[in-house]
């Protein structure tokens, strides 16, 4: 806990508030307020301006920190049997316009994402700014009833990014969020980092091994794996299946890797 207060870097309030006041200027409005988010967040301080826009603030340490887990994952990737295939930025702004663009190509795949509307810098800081979803849960705090109708939406909506050439690179429970629209629950995409595009099947593979890994424990090894192979096939499966213990050694993953491990091998056989 202590290495993780070190990694998380701060952006001062004032600093936040010359954000919050450019950003409210930019839509020709003044600063009402900016309300900074309670997030487990090591690679951006996520903040809402004026109850209207999200906007994420990313600082060069942001970009140092994005830099070591990119390597370390990297290393994880290795350890798989694959070269590594994440891409670290080189600035602040680089992050922020990665994202932007990232949001932009699901959308136009008709996966759903909060809207992006811009990236620029600011005082050395990269600034992104999002639709911002007032109300919105993660995966983990929905009923098992909605559960049921969004695990085949989740394997839906990625196949649909992976068959443009598009991989999410950090899929897990708090960066798939459940909110309303036109009447129903939602999946929405966030949080996309980069990823080699010439290494889009290893990549592929360690997405469909990061979706299940957040939906066994919620759901059952059982039902993530089928509601997978219904739009992924059999080799596909045993592919991501090499990455499981990978992603298990992963903070922000808790699940049985020997028993998904297990009824992938049944299913694809």
């Amino acid at each position: 806990m202590a290495f993780r207060r070190v990694l998380r870097a701060s952006v001062p309030q004032s600093r936040l508030q010359a954000v919050g006041k450019e950003v409210a200027e930019r839509y020709g409005e003044s600063l009402e307020s900016i309300e900074s988010l309670e997030a487990d967040n090591w690679l951006s301080v996520p903040c809402v301006v004026n109850e209207r826009w999200f906007v994420k603030v990313i600082a060069g340490q942001h970009t140092l920190v994005h830099g070591l887990l990119t390597t370390g994952r990297n290393i994880g990737a290795f350890s798989s049997g694959t070269e590594g295939f994440f891409e670290h930025f080189s600035t602040p702004l680089e992050m922020a316009e990665h994202e932007l663009e990232s949001t932009r190509r699901m959308r136009e795949l008709g996966v759903e994402a909060p809207e992006p509307l811009e990236a620029f810098e600011h005082d050395g800081l990269g600034v992104l700014v999002l639709e911002y979803l007032p109300s919105f849960r993660t995966l983990e705090e929905v009923s098992e009833a909605q559960l049921e109708t969004l695990t085949p939406d989740l394997f839906e909506n990625l196949s649909r990014m992976h068959a443009a050439g598009i991989a999410h690179g950090d899929l897990r429970a708090e960066n798939v969020l459940v909110a309303p629209k036109d009447g129903e629950e939602t999946l929405y995409f966030i949080d996309a980092t980069r990823v080699d595009d010439d290494a889009i099947e290893d990549a592929k593979a360690y997405d469909i091994a990061c979706a299940l890994a957040s939906l066994a424990p919620l759901v059952g090894a059982a039902d993530a794996v089928a509601a997978a192979a219904d739009y992924y096939s059999p080799e596909e499966l045993l592919s991501a299946r090499n990455f499981l213990d990978f992603v298990n050694l992963r903070p922000d993953h808790d699940f049985d890797a020997a028993q998904v491990k297990g009824v992938i091998e049944k299913t694809a056989t």
